[in-house]
């Protein structure tokens, strides 16, 4: 039996037991969503989804993300309203020379990941900081206006 398989026997007498059918449907989802790469960090477009923490920090919008290997000078960070989109590229050429042989290996990555962010911000004030492979992007709330009541003459 397969890992993560629940075996269900069917009940005495050959009576239906709903149970069988509850668990063998369980496992065709799960092997849909294996095959399909859902849970991993892959979108299907094949560039690297990485994963996002939002925060509320009161006034702003912290998110931070992993991008291992990406220089600064290669993401773009993109805010519209409540709408961040960040994309990224890392390329990485290896050369070895041995005797006889000389092996060039080109790799190329692509990140992409829109996050629908809990509030409206602005991009007046806002900061981005990559460190160690962490991106960390400080998005201001936008301040609404309060309601101004007008008066019937």
């Amino acid at each position: 039996m397969r890992s993560g398989m629940t075996k269900v026997t069917p009940s005495r007498g050959g009576l239906w037991n709903p149970m069988v059918e509850v668990v063998q449907m369980q496992d065709m989802l799960n092997n849909i969503f294996k095959e399909r790469g859902f849970g991993e960090r892959w979108s299907e477009s094949g560039i690297l989804a990485p994963l996002v923490d939002v925060k509320d920090e009161g006034s702003e919008i912290l998110v931070t993300t992993d991008l291992p290997g990406v220089e600064k000078s290669d993401v773009d960070i993109d805010v519209s309203e409540s709408m961040l989109i960040i994309s990224a590229q890392r390329s990485e050429n290896n050369e070895e020379k041995e005797e006889g042989y000389l092996r060039r290996e080109r790799t190329y990555s692509s990140f992409s990941r829109t996050v629908t962010l809990p509030e409206s911000v602005t991009t007046e004030g806002a900061k981005a900081k990559l460190e160690n492979g962490v991106l960390t992007v400080t998005l201001p709330k936008l301040q609404i206006e309060e309601k101004k009541k007008i008066l019937i003459e």
